[in-house]
């Protein structure tokens, strides 16, 4: 049976669906129309200025770093130009494909790819983010002529060098690749572009002065990404150039005279503190850092047992041994405990009364009656012992405080350590033991809980020189703005130590006179042909502790457990200028391996005089 159609029914249907789709068109349209006049009339300003931006980049400018330089103007740290890749990724359609082909061509290797992985999280999409520093000239050339690359592009930039390789390298510090940490610590916006920062040494501790202030130009770029054009918006201020109080000339010669010798070499100037020379070996190659270190170098450097990268002249602290006796000496004369008539009597030991334990001299058949001159020229150990015992180590403490022994000194390179100078105080806290007379005896010599850095022995005998003016010793001495004005850095500060009696601290220099020039004199063998007059103490710091019985025999030991030898001294004597601290480790006795290296450090100082004065 045929089914009768409903037409009005069907019409109504069609109608209603006619209706629908007509208002669905209408509100289509509508959010077109809306859609077309938001983007055209209402956002109109801000998608021009995106349009543009594709096209145009604001990039920073990276300022050229200041250099380094010694006091005479001999360059420590400078700057090359050279060239590096860079890749944009906003311009690079796959990127893992890129590194591959760049690998393919020998411009990159595996190294490159994980350190480009590592910077590409702090730059932005539109950044050039380098990809490989130092290409040679060849791979520049080769690139340029067969560049299909797309958002690879070849950018100059001023490479960190320094000229005079592992020399200064404690002093200098050298820059490497920017870490996480120093993105946290440094000014963001003025370090946008900057791919390297100072690690250690004045580099570090000068960062802010080296770097300038970064600049902003404007890239313009082709559909394809190329960049056609090049605007300076805001030009960069090139870091400040830094001069060092540094004789480079000395620096070499202690740095010589050191060499296959683990040890430090420090020269202050008396009268107005500043760091002649400060050296530390072994050394190692600044250069090696700067575009980050090889696996073979940085393998080198932690397996060493030298420990190339501790600057002992301000981080090694070692027992200073006799070179404290000048100082202990003074400190007995202004205390009135001795007087310059004070006479001991050393048999080659000491003896606390109802203490069995012998405190032996050096030298084992003693040296007679000793006053303080000739205890300070001999090196008389029983003297000191008697002094001491006398004193007790608050007073002794005290008065080894004036001459900063367990503070650091201020030095302007970051690091540094202050030793310790002992007392019942410390020895509770740290210890939780009481404080020994017998410890009082040994801390009369240098040796015990007592330690010091080259640096420390440095000033103090600086100190003791110039009569009491006590110095916190600076590198940086002057400053050169990107205009080419020098500016003086300001004094280094001082404090004066006080004076009871003058007479006191020149019976002491008499007795370090003496050192040198009195036919017992430990020194007495520097004194041979010099041009200048010279004060100084000798010093044999113990590595470890030898009971009374036992005698010190060199070839018996290990070399590391044997002696340090020590040498401190300054000259002219009458108006001293220069002031020195020689550390040797384990090298034995300080007359005879010490001592003349600071003499031919001071030959070259007063040489250089000799000729200027000319």
């Amino acid at each position: 049976m045929e089914k009768i159609s409903n037409t009005v029914l069907e019409n109504k249907i069609f109608s209603a669906r006619m209706v629908l789709a007509f208002v669905f068109i209408l509100i289509l349209t509508s959010v077109l129309i809306l859609r077309i006049y938001n983007l055209q009339i209402v956002n109109h300003e801000y998608y021009s200025e995106e349009a543009l931006g594709n096209q145009m980049r604001s990039v920073p400018v990276v300022p050229a770093r200041g250099k380094i330089l010694d006091r005479n103007g001999k360059i420590l740290a400078t700057n090359q130009l050279s060239y590096r890749l860079t890749l944009t990724p906003e311009k690079v359609k796959n990127t893992a494909k890129m590194l591959l082909s760049l690998k393919k061509i020998g411009l990159i290797n595996d190294d490159d790819i994980k350190q480009f992985k590592k910077n590409k999280r702090h730059y932005k999409k539109f950044h050039n983010i380098p990809l490989k520093h130092k290409l040679s000239e060849i791979q520049v050339a080769e690139f340029l002529v067969s560049n299909q690359f797309i958002g690879v592009d070849i950018e100059p930039y001023f490479h960190r060098v320094y000229p005079n390789d592992a020399s200064s390298v404690h002093v200098v510090g050298y820059v490497s690749r920017m870490n996480k940490q120093d993105k946290i610590f440094y000014d963001k916006q003025n370090y946008l572009g900057t791919s390297f920062v100072g690690k250690t040494g004045i580099e570090r501790q000068y960062e802010t002065l080296l770097h300038g202030t970064s600049g902003k130009k404007q890239i313009e770029r082709n559909v394809s990404g190329r960049v056609v054009d090049t605007k300076i918006i805001e030009s960069a201020i090139a870091g400040q150039d830094l001069y060092l109080s540094i004789d480079l000339d000395l620096q070499k010669k202690a740095e010589t005279l050191l060499s296959g010798k683990r040890g430090s070499i420090v020269a202050v100037d008396v009268k107005s503190g500043e760091v002649l020379a400060l050296v530390s070996t072994p050394m190692y190659n600044p250069n090696w850092f700067v575009n980050g270190i090889s696996h073979a170098n940085y393998k080198s450097l932690q397996t060493s047992k030298d420990i190339p990268q501790l600057n002992r002249s301000i981080q090694g602290l070692y027992p200073p041994g006799s070179t404290i006796k000048p100082m202990v000496a003074l400190a007995g004369l202004e205390e009135g405990v001795i007087t310059n008539k004070s006479k001991t009597f050393c048999p080659g030991y000491y003896k606390l009364p109802n203490v069995k334990r012998k405190f032996n001299d050096w030298k084992r058949t003693g040296h007679g009656y000793a006053d303080v001159k000739s205890s300070i020229a001999q090196s008389c150990d029983v003297f000191f012992y008697d002094l001491a015992n006398k004193m007790g180590i608050e007073m002794l403490h005290d008065n080894l405080d004036f001459f900063n022994f367990g503070r650091k000194t201020g030095i302007d390179i970051p690091g540094e350590k202050g030793g310790l100078m002992p007392s019942k105080a410390w020895k509770k806290i740290n210890r939780n033991e009481p404080w020994y007379r017998g410890e009082t005896l040994i801390a009369g010599i240098g040796q015990g809980f007592m330690t010091s850095s080259p640096l420390q022995l440095a000033v103090a005998t600086a100190a003791l020189a110039n009569k009491g003016q006590l110095f916190s010793p600076k590198l940086l001495k002057n400053i050169q703005t990107s205009n080419q004005t020098i500016k003086e850095v300001s004094k280094n500060p001082s404090v004066q130590i006080p004076i009871k009696n003058i007479k006191n601290w020149e019976d002491v220099i008499e007795g370090m006179r003496r050192t040198i020039y009195a036919p017992k004199g430990t020194a007495r063998r520097l004194n041979k042909g010099l041009t200048y007059t010279l004060a100084g103490k000798t010093g044999t710091a113990q590595v470890f502790g030898l009971d009374a019985e036992e005698e010190y025999i060199a070839e018996k030991l290990d070399e590391r457990l044997r002696d340090h030898a020590l040498f401190t001294g300054f000259a002219p004597v009458d108006n001293p200028e220069i002031a020195i601290a020689v550390i040797v480790e384990n090298a034995g006795s300080g007359s005879s391996k010490a001592a003349p290296l600071a003499r031919k450090v001071l030959d070259v100082y007063f040489n250089k005089q000799a000729q200027t004065t000319h």
